[in-house]
């Protein structure tokens, strides 16, 4: 991989942003890293902390909040136009980074590395761990089918996670140390070719902070390219770090993203009657995530 443009959106993370660029700064790549930050608007001093500590990042400000696919755009759009030949697009790649995903020094390195070795792949992610050492299970998905989406709402991916048919969506009766082909890898860390951005588009802003990933991933492998989970790759998430505080917007917005993905994805070749079961369980599901977190303490509240 020639280059690899890492660009970080940020809404009021500062601590986590600077430890962030700490780690990808120690990190030992036989290849450039060119870093954007984007700030969305931040009221905590974000954008200027980074100009003083990382002075060769390049930053961008936002002129509001403009979620997780807006503000990656605004990179993604000064990448694109640096690399206008389609042949130095398919040698080089973005990867869209959480300013809460710590990594291991080598972790690009393999990412990048496995691009190069499979010229199908237009998207790869590691393998995510949680602060208490468990796999975030969003680094690895199937898209969420109605059928797929249910038994996640319902509780039987949980119940049984072996089970090929319940667990498809978070594919949890595969093994987390083996490479797979998937569906989606997570937004918190997803390494895209940009040939694979020509033929897809970017981001879709009409998602806020949930879907786009998967979303993007959706009209990636449309395309014809393919997605990839590559465990030999680690980072550490700290999943919710930087939206607990806002957690009732965010169960919103991630309810909300379950049902726009359906109605662009799916809704235009189902029968209309399902479509109305679907947007009816989105709805009621949404609304229980809504008050289970109303009657959870402050320091266990959390998206969905």
């Amino acid at each position: 991989m020639e280059c690899v443009s890492v660009i970080i959106v940020g809404h009021n993370t500062a601590g986590l942003l600077i430890e962030c660029l700490s780690r990808l700064r120690e990190s030992q790549v036989d290849h450039p890293l060119d870093v954007y930050v984007v700030d969305n608007a931040s009221s905590d001093g974000s954008l200027e902390l980074v100009q003083r500590s990382f002075p060769d990042v390049t930053t961008i400000r936002a002129p509001r909040n403009l979620g997780f696919a807006g503000g990656n755009n605004l990179a993604l759009q000064q990448i694109l136009a640096r690399v206008p030949d389609r042949a130095d697009r398919r040698a080089r790649s973005v990867l869209l980074l959480n300013s809460d995903c710590f990594l291991d020094v080598d972790t690009i390195q393999k990412t990048s590395r496995f691009l190069d070795e499979h010229p199908e792949a237009g998207v790869v992610g590691p393998k995510l761990l949680l602060r208490n050492g468990d796999l975030d299970l969003a680094c690895r998905r199937s898209f969420p089918t109605p059928a797929s989406a249910l038994f996640k709402l319902t509780g039987l991916a949980r119940r049984f996670p072996h089970n090929r048919r319940f667990a498809r969506y978070n594919l949890t009766y595969l093994d987390s140390d083996e490479t797979a082909e998937v569906d989606s890898v997570v937004g918190a860390y997803m390494q895209v070719r940009l040939a694979a951005i020509d033929d897809a588009g970017l981001l879709d802003e009409s998602f806020f902070m949930y879907g786009e990933d998967l979303d993007w991933a959706f009209r990636i492998k449309k395309e014809g390219w393919k997605v990839y989970y590559y465990p030999e790759a680690r980072a550490l998430h700290y999943k919710g770090a930087s939206s607990s505080r806002r957690s009732y917007r965010l169960i919103i917005e991630f309810y909300r993203a379950m049902y726009l993905f359906h109605r662009k994805h799916y809704a235009p070749h189902t029968f209309v009657l399902l479509n109305w079961l679907v947007a009816t369980g989105i709805v009621l599901r949404g609304c229980l995530a809504l008050i289970l977190n109303l009657a959870r303490p402050a320091a266990h509240k959390r998206v969905a």
